[in-house]
């Protein structure tokens, strides 16, 4: 959604302190989804509206195929995002449905259904479908087929992870849409810099699953009040325009974001300070057996 621009020197009631409300650009994401995969839409539409005129087993066959070609362009939307979400962790699993090649499956049979309806027969509508699913793998790739970064790791404690992760996450949706009922533009620049804050400490998480007990307090229980006190904010703000209100709900998000950051930096030192042990571990083992170290 395009935003006006607010800092130091632009007209923003706000003043000086706009640069602060503004999201920081570390921890922005750009939707994958780009015009390569919504132009996917556009051969649907068009398969639908000319079989309009045609008989009624073309018409059958062509409505047919243009919604297994809508649905293979709404697949692939959900694959890319999802591919996204797998390449930024370090430990992720692998999507539990093959979007991507099921969207190649629905490109190809929509295809040659298309084909039949002004080729009757099996052979040209087969080779149509087969092109088309190929060449829909060729632009767009295939899902991940493979865990990553999962070995060693506890899948059980993974489970409990993604659980807490997933509760998490509809936490900070709530609170978006919340924002957005408030209708005042910093107020969502604010919970979205909130939202970066806790991202990091729910990708500290997902990447060293012994943490979730530490941060369980955290992920849940204080982004549930977090997300209770955006709704809450919201309906006063919206009919009544508080600015003491808002003021508070400002103050509330300044501390969560203090407190989220200071438990990420507490985890990573918890982290850093295993490594050490183990490096320390290793150093007296090769000691004993005989192999010097320059400090």
């Amino acid at each position: 959604m395009a935003q006006r621009y607010g800092g130091k020197f632009s007209p923003d009631e706000s003043g000086p302190s706009g640069d602060q409300d503004r999201p920081a650009f570390h921890g922005a994401q750009v939707d994958p989804v780009g015009a390569r995969s919504n132009v996917l839409f556009l051969p649907p539409v068009v398969l639908a509206f000319t079989s309009l005129t045609s008989g009624a087993t073309l018409l059958a066959v062509g409505l047919t195929g243009a919604a297994a070609l809508a649905l293979g362009a709404w697949m692939l939307r959900d694959g890319l995002r999802a591919e996204a979400q797998y390449t930024a962790r370090r430990i992720a699993r692998r999507p539990a449905l093959p979007r991507k090649i099921g969207a190649a499956l629905f490109a190809g049979l929509g295809t040659a259904l298309a084909a039949w309806t002004s080729e009757p027969g099996v052979i040209a509508p087969l080779i149509y479908g087969v092109a088309a699913g190929a060449l829909h793998i060729g632009a767009f790739g295939i899902d991940p087929l493979r865990d990553k970064g999962m070995e060693g790791i506890d899948t059980f404690q993974q489970d409990r992870v993604a659980r807490v992760v997933d509760e998490a996450e509809s936490y900070l949706t709530a609170m978006s849409e919340a924002a957005r009922r408030a209708a005042d533009r910093q107020v969502e620049s604010r919970v979205e810099r909130f939202q970066t804050k806790a991202r990091e400490l729910i990708r500290t998480v997902e990447e060293d699953p012994r943490d979730l007990t530490a941060a369980r307090k955290f992920l849940v229980v204080y982004l549930m009040g977090a997300r209770d006190a955006s709704v809450k904010f919201a309906d006063i703000y919206s009919r009544t325009r508080d600015t003491g209100a808002r003021s508070d709900f400002m103050m509330l998000l300044t501390d969560l974001e203090e407190s989220f950051g200071q438990k990420t930096k507490a985890l990573l030192l918890d982290n850093n300070s295993d490594l050490t042990v183990e490096i320390e571990v290793l150093r007296d083992r090769l000691q004993r057996e005989g192999v010097r170290l320059d400090p």
